[in-house]
Parts: C-alpha cells; structure tokens; sequence
C-alpha cells in the first residue's frame, strides 16, 4: 500500500454561488512555485454551479484538488473553512475566496519562513486589486507591518498586527497549532476573520512577518450586490460587528492584555465606527437610533485615553452619536469625510468657536466641541469650503429642480451682501467639458444661504458620451465680489426614485440616452451616463467590445506608454540625468545669479538683503528667484522667477554665474566649477547641527560621505561671529578659506537702526499694515518648533494662557506672534486686536525692528535681535527636555541668556510687566552677547559680499 505523502500546504478554498471565478482561484494554488500543496475546495451549498465546477476541477487534477459540499448554508465564511481544515492533510493550512487570488510564490515563501523561525503562523503581504479602475489601481494593505522581515514572540510586541490585520486570508497556520488551541471560525456571525485572527494573533508562541506579496484580494467597488462587509445599511451587520469585539475584549481581559484592548479600542473609534457614521446621513431614523443604542452600549465605557487619541472632529463625532445629537451629527460627519469642509454655522462663545452652540454648559462637551484651533474664523470667505446641504432633488420631464442650503459660519456671509450663484456641472476626467446654469435670488434664510434652480439638462447637457460618464456638480456663490465654491452634499433626499433624465451625447444616443444621479464616496451628488434603451445598451456593448479588440487595446497601450514617458520626463531621477549630462553642459551665462531663500519659500532673510543691496547699486546682473508651491507670493515682480525643481529651475542653476541661498539647494544637484555658491546661512547656533548631531553620525560611510558632498559645494560661507566658525562651520566641515567674515546681510537694517537711523519704509509699512498703533508698546513672540522623539514635527501650541495674558496686557501692549515655519498658528476670537498672527509675514526684519521686546525660547532669532539692544525675554518652560535630547546645545542658555528666563507663566508676565528693569538690569550682559555671538555684524554685510563679487561698481568679477 502505497503512503501518499503529506502536502506541505493545504490551501482551503472556499466558494458560495461564484462559478465562473472559481476557476481563477483554484489556478492560482495550481500554479504555485511550491508543488507540494494540496487545494480543498469547500462549497458552502452554492445554487448555480460552482459545486459542479469544483468537482471538474478535482476530476482535472486528481491527488491535488478535493471537493466537499456544506449540507446548508452556512450564511458566511467562517463554517466553509471551518470544514476545510477538518478534512486538510498540509503541515500548514492557508485559506483563500473564490474571488480572490494567491501571488504565485506565496505558498513557498510562507512555507519557508515558517519552517526557518518556528512560528506557528506566518503573514504576508495583501494587495487589493482595484479590477473597476481604469488605471490599475492596487493599494497594499497596511504595507507599515510588512516592510521586513520580523519574528514576534507575542502580539503584544506589535499591537499593529492585532488591531489592524485582521485578514485570516493573507496568513499560513501550523495545522497542529490550530488543532491543538481549537480555533475555528465562529458560525452565524459576519466579521469572523476578526475573532479567528485575534485569537490566533495571542494564540502563537511565534509569529513571523515577511515584507512578500502573498494575496490579491480583488475588489470590484462598483457592484450592485454589496459584499457583507460592505453592506453597513443593515443594523445586523454592525451589531454583528460589535459582538465580534466584544468577544475578543472578554479575551483580552483574561490575559490581562490591557495595552492591546487599549490599541483597539483607538482603531474602533478611528475606523470600525466611522465605517458606518459615513453611511448614517442616508439612512431613516430608525436605524440611526438603533446605531446609536448598539454603539453607546460598546464605547461609552471605553477608558478616556482611547478619547484622548481621536482628533478633534473624531471626538466631535464620537461624542455627538452618544447623545444622539443627529442635527450636530450629521454635519461633523460631513467634514470627517471632507476635512476642509466647514459644515455647521458655528457659534462664538467668551472668545471661543464652537461647533455647535449646544451641550455648551457641559464642561466636558464644551471640551471637545471647541474648534478654535480649526482656524475658521479666520478664513476669507474665498478661501471656505462650505456644506451646501441638497434639500430638493426632482425630474420634471428634461428638467432637474435642484434646491439647498449653504451654510453661512459666523455669518461670514453678511445679511446685506450682494448675492449671485452658478451651477457647474463638469466632467470628472479633466480637460473635457464643463456646463454651467445660473441660480435665480439666492438668499438668506437662518443662518443659511437657501437657493433653488430648474436645470435643463436634457437640452442644455452635451457630453461627449464616452470618456466622460461622470459629472460633478458644483455650486459657485459669490458675495458682494468674493466667490466660494461647494459641492451638493446628499443626504435623506430620495435620488433613487427621481428617475434618469434623457441625455444626447455628441457622438450618439447609442452610447448613452439617460444621465442618472448617484452619490460619490465622499457623499456628493454626482450624475452618470446609462444605456436604457435596447438600441443603446446594444451600442454601449459594442463599443466596449471595441474598447477591448486588439487595435483598440494597441493604441491605449500606445497612449499609456506615452503618459509613462511625460511622468519619466519629469520624475526627480530624469531631471538629475538631463541636468548633470545636458543642461551643465550649456555655457555659463556671465552676470545671472539665482537666489533662494528657506527653500524657495520666501523672499526674505540675507539673500534678499545682498539682491536689493545689487539692485540699489544698478548692478548689469540677471537676477532669478526661485520659489516653492504653485504660484509666488510676495517675490518681486521685476525679476525672473522660477518654480523650485522645475526643468527651468534647473536650466538656472546649471547656466548660473552665482547661486546665493540661505539653507541649501537640492542636495543632489552638482554644482559646475564655473559658478560661485555664496551660502548664507540662517542662524547662529544653540543646537547642534550638522556632523555634530548624533542621528548624523550614525549614518553610514556612504550616506555621510553623499552629505558632504552636498556640503562642499559651497564656495564661501557666511559667519557674523567666531562662535560660528567654532559650531557652524566646523559641523559642517566648511574650510577656513571658504568662511565670509562678514556678518549676515540680513542683519545691516538691524544695526543701522541701533546706531540711530528711521525704521527703512518697509518696517513703516508693516506697522501700517498690522493696524499697529504707535502708543502702544509691540512685544514678539518667536518660539522655535518642537519635535516628537521620532523627528516628526509637533503640532504649535501656546505655552502660556494667551486670554490671560491679553487681558493682561492688552490695554498698552500688542502681541505678534511669529511661529517657525514649519508650525500653523489659530488665534482665538478672544484676543483680536491684542495679539496678531504675523507667521505668514514672508521677512522677519521689519518685525523685529518694530517690536520692544523679544520673546523666545531657544530659536536663533535671539541672536539677531541682540544687535537691537532691547530687552529680551527666554521664557524656557521645557528647558530640560529641549536642551537635554540626543542633539543637544552648544552652549547652557541659562547661564549665558541676555535676559530673565522664565520657567513659569507667571514668571514670564512678571518679566513682561517690568521690561525697564530688565532693560537696565541686562544691558552690560546684552552688550557681550552680541560681542560674542555678532561680532562681525557691523550694518556692512551686503555691501561687503557684493563688493567683493560683483565690485564696487556692482559689476560681477
């Protein structure tokens, strides 16, 4: 008698109604790079012919592929595999849908890993396989787990694994192992994937992920039969949810995990919930009430700190569903979907935005109801997204009557504004056609803006009929001149039965002959083409018979290769290939000299100090600006200017006589021996940079060696003190011979107001601009950023209560407030007129020049302002934590500060309250710092460089 031997792998295919996939499937296990698997076919009592199918498909392949059949319908997909492991022989046992497909080297390289660490279960990579995207779309799921190879000893070691990998389908399992610990998949219930993968996530003494694909999950987002787990309008299907968690909760709490009940209760609250809050604005009142009883009785009791990690309109949601708040909800669900999106009217209260003026006597809800920090109230109505709720949709004939209300926050929107509105209606691949019908008298109503509007669409809309299916609608208002766009947010209104409007496409009704309203993902009306007519839908089919011939399928792939060749054009890689071998070959144009300032982003600091200083002088140069984002915002108009890594940016650079910058060009752009790099710099150093920096030194050779390339660029290098040559220039190995002693151009308007000269006309015109009045006393508020242990930049906020302390001082004192430009400031309502955001000023020179008093903490800015010799306040409330992180300070700013420090908020008022004693009391300790810390900034600097350069004349030598 003859031993069969024991596949390696046995992969359960489980299959309901699915015939015509089945076979996919089952060829990707057969195809397998690993041959010893062997394939179970697991029918859950299908009624078409996928039984029949499997049972060819074993016939076909005997010893490899077995069939078996449930008795019943089993209802899910749990039973079907619960089945399939019984009768499986493979040392592992792997699960896959009949809809879905294993990478062909799947099998082998779980296989071997498992055999390689021990584990008890292996998981890999899964990739959803968009098959309705035009484009082939393919999203890694969760790609973070999976970008090397790992062994865990517990999940617990990676609470990421449990929360968010849920899939049972993407996982080899030791069979043994899931014999002996008795996991199957519970039956009767959907979201089996989710209790069968936690329990065995705690169940394994070993667990190994590895960075391969191994399952395409394919998805078809476009089905008129939803999958279960996309069916979240039945009430069953999230109670079925909720039961699933609280079942892995009860495990939990018996192995005391309490640090991955607390990982998943932030992931429900972050994802499982809003899953089903996006589907609530369509749904009756019913079912929201009985969403909200089933939700509060799971996530009421959550521990404040699974609150704690939601953002604001999160918690917004979350805590508005609890009290069944539907007219708060349904808006903040809106803006969760559409986060630019203001969608409620707002309400002020003791200088604070709201999101709602309810549950505000509640000291917890008016926590979290506070938006403030949104930074609303503080936009143009140009620069809003608003909610334009649709309140009326009906077909008359040809016609669409379409009806809404805008919501109108803080009555941005004033009462006797002059009101006009547009309807677009525009294809959504772009370039193609765009409609647009006028609304009559859009008015005020509450604190809305109502409007309503007959659209002819059968007569007036033409598409094209073929590339343009979909069509968005937008509304434009414009009041008294400043216009703001909306899209039409669906909620309750009844699309499905209005009825298809008749449509005449230009190329021929045997494309389409309806247009149709459908909601988008985010929940936005939008309309489709449709073939109901016979002679329509025959003709629709024939050109998509068409679409797919092989002339066709030619010249899309002709098309593709195309757009691959304009994306490589101008992919970073392309562009460093045509600079180095095309474009630095072009002959140097003599005089042309490329300014930067902070990457592009402002025109300011000393390269704008050393351009205006060559300007005043008439030099014969060619002067070119780079700038970063769209468009160029306060750059001169006068000038070349040039978009930062554009294919002109960089015929710039390479044909440039000077490149002058205060931080550093691309890093991996070469500069020509025929061109002078004049690096500014920008700032004097407490931090350490540079080599000295210990996340720098642990780089490799390689990568160091690639830094200091970049470094050596540099042809002179701008220091204002030896303190600079000691820190900056050491750290980043800049030779004696390449320092410019000169002191920072930036800094000559500092220094020549010091010695007595009137504010220069652009200090005179910010004040002006600032409504700053001049009998009041102007302090500055500079911080500099904070980051998190990971390098990520943290969030700005207010070390000090900013109320308190306009109330304070608020009658004689005005507060600028200048953030880093990595961080966003919101000022409160509260405080208008006391204290000014000027972050978004592009130059800091006229700030300083205009303030009495500096405020800081550790950012360069102190030592610029020093030349002043006005009072200076540290105020180093987290000194310990700054100075004592892995980078470190060059010097003790405690001990060396020109100025009080301190720690505390009442501190810094009382030093604030006292500024002549601190002006009297610091002015000998002030007069070192800038002898140490400026030495070499004597009002010359600009003059200096550019005689040095360009000569006295201003002419480049």
């Amino acid at each position: 008698m003859t031993v069969e031997p024991e596949p390696d792998v046995s992969v359960v295919v489980i299959v309901y109604n699915d015939e015509e996939r089945l076979p996919t499937a089952v060829g990707s296990v057969l195809e397998q790079t690993l041959r010893n698997v062997e394939l179970i076919i697991a029918d859950d009592c299908s009624t078409d012919g996928s039984y029949q199918v499997a049972r060819k498909l074993a016939e076909a392949h005997p010893g490899r592929v077995r069939a078996i059949r449930l008795p019943e319908n089993s209802g899910g997909c749990g039973e079907p595999r619960n089945q399939g492991v019984k009768v499986a022989r493979g040392r592992y046992v792997m699960f896959l849908d009949s809809d879905d497909t294993l990478e062909r080297n799947a099998c082998r390289n779980m296989v071997e890993a498992a055999d390689r660490t021990g584990a008890d279960l292996v998981s890999g990579l899964c990739v959803r396989v968009h098959l309705d995207s035009r484009h082939g779309k393919r999203t890694p799921w969760y790609p973070w787990l999976y970008r090397r190879t790992r062994t865990l000893d517990s999940a617990a070691d990676l609470p990421d694994l449990l929360v968010f990998d849920t899939l049972s389908t993407n996982k080899c399992y030791r069979r043994e192992f899931l014999l002996d610990n008795g996991l199957t998949f519970p039956r009767g219930i959907h979201y089996e994937d989710l209790l069968f993968s936690a329990q065995a996530y705690l169940a394994a003494r070993r667990i190994t992920l590895i960075p391969n694909t191994v399952y395409h999950w394919n998805v078809v987002e476009k089905t008129a039969v939803k999958s279960i787990s996309n069916r979240r309008g039945e009430i069953r299907n999230f109670a079925d949810r909720v039961e699933i968690h609280r079942r892995i909760d009860a495990i939990l709490a018996r192995q005391g995990q309490d640090r991955l009940k607390l990982c998943k209760d932030i992931k429900f609250l972050k994802h499982d919930l809003v899953l089903y809050l996006r589907e609530l604005p369509f749904l009756d009142d019913d079912y929201r009430h009985r969403f909200a009883e089933l939700a509060r009785g799971y996530i009421q009791d959550f521990p404040e700190e699974a609150y704690a990690e939601l953002d604001r309109i999160h918690a917004i949601c979350a805590r508005l569903l609890l009290r069944e708040d539907w007219d708060g909800l349904m808006p903040a669900i809106d803006t969760l979907l559409n986060r630019h999106k203001i969608s409620t009217p707002l309400a002020e209260r003791d200088g604070r935005i709201y999101w709602t003026d309810r549950h505000l006597d509640d000291p917890e809800m008016r926590t979290v109801l506070d938006v403030t920090a949104f930074g609303y109230h503080t936009r143009p109505l140009n620069q809003m997204a608003l909610r334009n709720r649709l309140t009326e949709y009906t077909v008359h004939g040809g016609d669409v009557v379409l009806a809404g209300e805008l919501v109108n926050p803080l009555g941005v929107i004033a009462a006797d504004a002059h009101l006009s509105a547009e309807l677009e209606f525009r294809a959504r691949r772009r370039s193609l056609q765009t409609f647009r019908f006028p609304v009559p008298a859009p008015r005020h109503q509450g604190d809305t803006i109502a409007w309503r509007a007959r659209v002819p669409l059968a007569r007036r809309l033409r598409p094209l009929g073929i590339v343009d299916d979909v069509w968005d609608v937008r509304l434009h208002l414009t009041a008294d001149g400043k216009r703001t766009t909306s899209r039409l947010t669906v909620g309750t209104v009844d699309l499905e039965h209005a009825g298809p409007v008749p449509v005449r496409p230009r190329l021929t009704r045997l494309l389409a002959d309806r247009i149709e309203a459908q909601v988008s993902a985010k929940g936005h009306l939008a309309f489709r083409l449709t073939q109901h007519g016979r002679a329509a839908r025959a003709g629709r089919a024939a050109v998509e018979r068409r679409l797919h011939s092989r002339p066709v399928r030619a010249a899309k792939g002709a098309y593709r290769t195309l757009r691959a060749v304009r994306r490589d054009l101008n992919s970073g890689t392309r562009k460093l290939q045509v600079y180095d071998r095309v474009l630095c070959k072009l002959p140097i144009r003599k005089g042309t000299v490329v300014f930067e300032s902070h990457l592009g982003k402002q025109y300011s600091d000393s390269p704008r100090a050393i351009f205006e200083e060559l300007r005043r002088r008439k030099a014969p140069i060619t002067p070119i600006w780079s700038y970063a984002g769209e468009r160029p915002e306060g750059f001169p108009q006068d000038v070349e200017l040039v978009r930062r890594w554009s294919w002109r940016y960089l015929k710039a650079l390479a044909q440039a006589e000077f490149w002058i910058d205060n931080q550093g060009y691309p890093l991996r752009l070469a500069k020509r021996p025929e061109t002078t790099y004049i690096q500014t710099w920008h700032g004097s150093a407490l931090k350490r940079m540079g080599f000295d920096e210990p996340s720098r030194r642990m780089l490799s050779a390689q990568e160091q060696s690639f830094y200091q390339q970049a470094l050596d660029r540099f042809d002179h290098f701008v220091v204002r003190s030896e303190h600079d040559v000691r820190t900056l220039a050491r750290a980043y190995r800049i030779p004696e011979e390449k320092l410019l002693r000169t002191g920072y151009p930036r800094n000559d308007a500092l220094v020549r107001v010091r010695e007595g000269a009137p504010l220069p006309p652009e200090a005179r015109r910010t004040a002006e601009r600032l409504g700053l009045d001049p009998g009041r006393r102007v302090l500055l508020y500079a911080p500099t950023f904070r980051a998190h242990p990971d390098g990520r930049v943290r969030d700005f906020s207010f070390p000090f209560d900013l109320d308190a302390f306009a109330a304070r001082f608020g009658d004689d004192h005005t507060l600028l407030v200048r953030a880093h430009y990595l961080n966003r400031v919101t000022l409160p309502p509260s405080v208008a007129g006391r204290v000014i955001d000027v972050t978004a000023e592009p130059d800091i020179t006229p700030l300083l020049l205009l303030a009495d008093c500096l405020i800081t903490d550790y950012s360069s800015v102190m030592f610029d302002y020093a030349l002043l010799q006005r009072p200076i306040v540290f105020y180093a409330y987290d000194w310990e934590e700054y100075a004592e992180d892995t980078r470190g300070t060059y010097f003790d700013l405690l001990a060396e500060a020109p100025g009080p420090v301190p720690r505390t908020e009442e501190e810094l008022f009382a030093a604030i309250e006292d500024l002549n004693t601190v002006r009297t009391t610091y002015e000998a300790r002030l007069k070192e710092f800038v002898d140490k810390y400026g030495e070499y900034d004597r009002g010359d600097a600009a003059a200096q460089i550019v005689d040095r350069f360009f000569g006295t004349a201003g002419e480049a030598r």
